[in-house]
């Protein structure tokens, strides 16, 4: 019979894998509005006690509710797709090399087969993009992956780069709505990296 512990621990792994699969979602297109539906009821209970995550958690709430979707587009293809690149390369061979298609690419392939993933025919972008990145994690938390791994992973594809990825997000010239969606991903990797730093 599961204890409270075992409760607690599986809550926290729905949670992560969650917020990994919202992650993703946010990078890979523009949103739907089922989408941001989601993130309004998403929206923190104000009597929780404030921190970084809360704050940036209300803030996109907010601004899934405000959002105009064509507005929205624009703002995602002017990010993400401009002429030529965005105002933000969200690949991890770019911010590790400054350049696409890189060791880092290999090296991800690398791990991604070992763990037993492959490529989808139907995939166009590198297996490098956060939202990938982000997709992959989310499932290896549904599918119980152990804690070293997850740790190992993240440090070797996640940690060296998200930090400043998010952070260029959040400074970008066009980020409205994508703003709030940098902080609340800074906020989340910062808690990822303390939490899988204690639990593994």
């Amino acid at each position: 019979m599961p204890t409270a512990e075992d409760e607690v621990i599986e809550n926290e792994q729905r949670y992560r894998a969650g917020a990994y699969g919202l992650l993703a979602a946010l990078l890979r297109a523009v949103p739907d509005q089922p989408l941001l539906d989601h993130l309004v009821e998403m929206s923190p209970e104000s009597d929780a006690e404030p921190d970084a995550l809360f704050e940036a958690m209300s803030g996109l709430a907010t601004a899934a509710r405000n959002i105009d979707p064509g507005q929205l587009e624009d703002e995602y293809n002017a990010l993400f797709i401009g002429v030529g690149k965005g105002e933000v390369v969200p690949y991890a061979s770019w911010y590790l090399t400054g350049f696409l298609m890189e060791q880092p690419l290999s090296d991800l392939r690398d791990d991604l087969r070992a763990l037993g993933f492959e490529r989808s025919a139907a995939t166009h972008e590198p297996e490098d993009h956060a939202a990938a990145i982000f997709e992959v994690f989310s499932v290896m938390i549904s599918e119980a992956t152990s804690l070293s791994e997850q740790r190992r992973f993240f440090e070797t594809h996640m940690k060296p780069w998200l930090e400043r990825f998010f952070a260029d997000l959040d400074s970008a010239r066009s980020a409205e709505f994508y703003k709030p969606v940098a902080q609340f991903g800074a906020a989340f990797i910062e808690l990822e990296s303390a939490y899988l730093s204690m639990r593994s």
